[in-house]
């Protein structure tokens, strides 16, 4: 997500891109009914695996319980009660999902899952997402779309709109990743509790993001994220990310989705020495990122 992030929550306009990175689910089918889980990372390790007893109404844990296991028992028990048929033929299942990316990345192992399974399940992944972790569902609408996107939540389902990003300075954009993973519940949580105005905040950002993506040069682009972020650091009451960490950077960084942590965006070619200089090795062109 480019612009809005904590605002897309009540409505605000989001600028988000779908990624190259992603995660995908394979199902074979098994003679005994029960669902053998493989999760594998990018180097193609094991990093979690389970096994789940198959019943005709339910799902059960055989092996160990532990946060990512009772996780996706959630998950796959409201996926169950939005397609009660699912699960139930007299068959199990060998599920794989692998990622191309680093877990820890923040980039949506989440939401490619909650996508992947709706898929699986013949069900509506927004609601899905709903109904298990929260959240806007901007996630969720990259996942199942292939171009730049701008979102909204305020209807369901939500608004979203495919765009073109005349942009000829995407080669001057970086992501940068800060290696600071955030609590995403935890961050929301923290935006619901603030007593400040963010019908204001919507309005301007809104005009912002709609400016941005009809951005005709680079200065202009920097003019907007400094509005951005400026608008954003008086309503969450946090430091930007610049001013606390790289007052230095010639160029412009902003913030991304949970502010302090996974990625910055960064503009400005100097992004590929000064962060590696700075003891941050990951760096991802805009035009690499980018679907």
């Amino acid at each position: 997500m480019l612009t809005s992030e904590y605002l897309v929550l009540d409505g605000a306009k989001a600028l988000a891109i779908p990624t190259k990175y992603g995660q995908y689910l394979e199902v074979e089918k098994l003679s005994e009914k029960v669902l053998l889980w493989k999760s594998l990372d990018e180097h193609n390790r094991v990093w979690f695996d389970a096994i789940f007893n198959i019943s005709n109404d339910s799902l059960e844990l055989f092996t160990e319980k532990n946060e990512v296991s009772e996780t996706l028992l959630f998950i796959l028990q409201q996926t169950k009660k939005l397609n009660p048929s699912f699960l139930l033929e007299n068959k199990g299942y060998q599920i794989t999902t692998k990622l191309n990316f680093s877990k820890n990345w923040g980039l949506g192992t989440s939401s490619t899952l909650i996508s992947t399974i709706a898929a699986w399940a013949k069900v509506d992944a927004f609601t899905l997402l709903k109904n298990s972790f929260g959240g806007s569902g901007y996630d969720i609408a990259c996942a199942i779309h292939d171009k730049p996107i701008l979102f909204s939540n305020n209807e369901h389902p939500p608004i979203i709109e495919e765009v073109v990003l005349p942009w000829d300075f995407k080669d001057e954009l970086f992501f940068v990743y800060l290696n600071k993973k955030q609590d995403s519940k935890q961050a929301i949580g923290r935006y619901k509790n603030l007593n400040t105005n963010k019908k204001e905040a919507i309005v301007k950002v809104n005009a912002l993001t709609q400016a941005l993506i009809s951005s005709k040069t680079l200065s202009a682009f920097e003019n907007l994220l400094q509005e951005h972020e400026e608008i954003l650091s008086n309503l969450l009451q946090l430091p930007k990310v610049k001013k606390a960490y790289f007052k230095d950077y010639p160029g412009i960084i902003k913030s991304l989705g949970a502010w302090g942590g996974d990625f910055v965006l960064a503009t400005s070619k100097e992004a590929l020495d000064y962060f590696p200089s700075k003891g941050y090795s990951v760096i991802i062109p805009f035009t690499t990122m980018l679907k």
